[in-house]
């Protein structure tokens, strides 16, 4: 079984419509930071404060290997999980990798209130987040097998069109090229 791979900024809502996906079909939920917070007994804040950004990114690019090693999952990624070449090569190679789109003005409403959002934690998040866009969203463009928009959509209605798009995506090999048959 083929994983499904959700990759975009904090706020597109990949851990949501991750678990709706799963459900959908069948199959079992991974994020990866939840992962690391279990692996290491931390949260990613107090990792970002004891090892900053290197020492997480490290964590991270050693549970994305793993997960994207894993059969038959939903897995949802950090925002910056696309960052490192490593892990770029990891996710095309893991599964289909779906890119959730959203505005900078979705991500502010949907990261608001939320005090686990380490890079955020400043005096101008708007700012910080075009200047994380302007970096990652061709990462991420680059990666995706399907590119979808989420602001102002209902979850329901992003994992029926991922349903959909997934059912016309060619098969693959498992270096993530397209398998010509």
């Amino acid at each position: 079984m083929i994983n499904t791979i959700l990759v975009g900024p904090m706020g597109a809502g990949k851990s949501t419509i991750g678990r709706l996906l799963a459900k959908e079909l069948h199959l079992p939920f991974k994020d990866s930071d939840k992962e690391i917070e279990q692996r290491t007994g931390a949260s990613i804040p107090l990792i970002f404060d004891v090892e900053g950004e290197q020492g997480f990114r490290d964590r991270e690019q050693a549970a994305i290997a793993d997960l994207c090693r894993l059969e038959g999952v939903v897995l949802a990624t950090g925002g910056g999980a696309v960052l490192r070449e490593e892990n770029r090569r990891a996710l095309r190679s893991g599964g289909r990798v779906v890119y959730l789109c959203t505005s900078v003005e979705q991500q502010l409403e949907r990261t608001a209130r939320d005090r686990n959002r380490p890079l955020l934690q400043a005096a101008d998040p708007r700012r910080i987040l075009c200047e994380l866009m302007a970096v990652r969203d061709p990462l991420y463009r680059a990666v995706a097998d399907i590119i979808i928009e989420t602001d102002n959509r209902p979850p329901r209605a992003v994992v029926n069109e991922i349903l959909r798009l997934l059912d016309g995506l060619p098969a693959r090999d498992g270096q993530g090229e397209t398998a010509l048959s």
